[in-house]
């Protein structure tokens, strides 16, 4: 029964002195706060499932807005996404191809546990094979279309699994810093 006992025990010692031994040699590292990752792929694949969409204006011409690429602008703490765009209709005579190019900020909603996309901003709409006065007219139009396709649309949902660790902390998603690797959710105390 002793040696049972006495073997973890001294595999535990061992362990850690060996774990004081390392961190004494080098200098205290500052810990991060508490956070999750959520990577370009995740809100790419969750933002991929709600595209095609279609913006009929009646009696004129239907808009098709294809998936968007998102961008990570981490100097504005921000995401970008650049759209594929077809114009069709009887204003038009023909399909023309074009794309548009907005940035947004992102926020939590903790009703929900999604991150989403919110102050829109149209950066560029471009139709090459449309006539100014006709690209003109579109981007009357631009800026109500991207609020509708963007604001406010789920770029992804957190998971039970991604706040698991989280909530048996007594912490909940804060912050949200857009960085190289995605974006970063901070977790802060959950209120009492």
């Amino acid at each position: 029964m002793r040696r049972r006992l006495l073997f973890p025990l001294a595999l535990w010692l061992a362990l850690g002195r060996l774990a004081r031994a390392e961190t004494s040699d080098t200098e205290p590292q500052e810990q991060a706060p508490p956070h999750t990752t959520v990577s370009m792929a995740q809100m790419q694949a969750a933002l991929a499932q709600r595209f095609p969409l279609r913006y009929p204006v009646p009696g004129l011409l239907n808009l098709d807005l294809q998936t968007p690429r998102l961008q990570l602008l981490p100097q504005q703490n921000r995401l970008g996404a650049s759209m594929a765009v077809e114009a069709a209709g009887p204003a038009l005579q023909r399909s023309h191809q074009g794309m548009f190019t907005v940035d947004f900020a992102l926020r939590y909603e903790a009703s929900d546990t999604t991150i989403r996309a919110y102050r829109l901003h149209l950066s560029q709409l471009q139709f090459p094979s449309l006539q100014p006065s006709v690209v003109a007219l579109l981007n009357s139009y631009a800026p109500a279309l991207a609020e509708q396709a963007l604001l406010e649309v789920v770029l992804y949902r957190l998971r039970p699994q991604d706040l698991a660790l989280a909530d048996g902390l007594g912490m909940q998603p804060g912050s949200l810093t857009v960085t190289e690797r995605g974006v970063v959710v901070g977790l802060v105390p959950k209120p009492l």
